[in-house]
């Protein structure tokens, strides 16, 4: 089991998931974080530290995110480490709330 981040990140990129990590299985994509899943080991620190509530267990995923579990393990690849904390995306306490924003993804 891995744990993923979903759509609720886009846009927004808190960065407070990534301090508890004790293996730095997150990854920087371009507007959201995502965690590698060969990395995870399912510690669930993150979880709660997520302002914008993204992180999930793999087996806890609403319907709706499934395809981020491809996602992180796809832009995993690609993204570089993310090891310390860093500031959010500039505006996103301006989108912290918003739903569907899947369509504002960068790869």
């Amino acid at each position: 089991m891995t744990h993923v981040v979903t759509e609720s990140c886009i846009k927004c990129k808190y960065t407070d998931c990534v301090d508890v990590c004790p293996v730095d299985c997150f990854k920087e994509g371009p507007n959201m974080l995502i965690i590698d899943p060969d990395e995870c080991i399912d510690c669930a620190v993150c979880i709660p530290e997520c302002p914008v509530n993204a992180i999930y267990a793999d087996v806890d995923l609403p319907q709706d995110q499934l395809r981020f579990v491809e996602i992180n393990a796809e832009m995993s690849k690609t993204c570089p480490t993310l090891s310390e904390r860093k500031e959010h995306l500039p505006d996103a306490d301006d989108w912290k709330d918003v739903k569907d924003k899947f369509q504002h993804l960068e790869r």
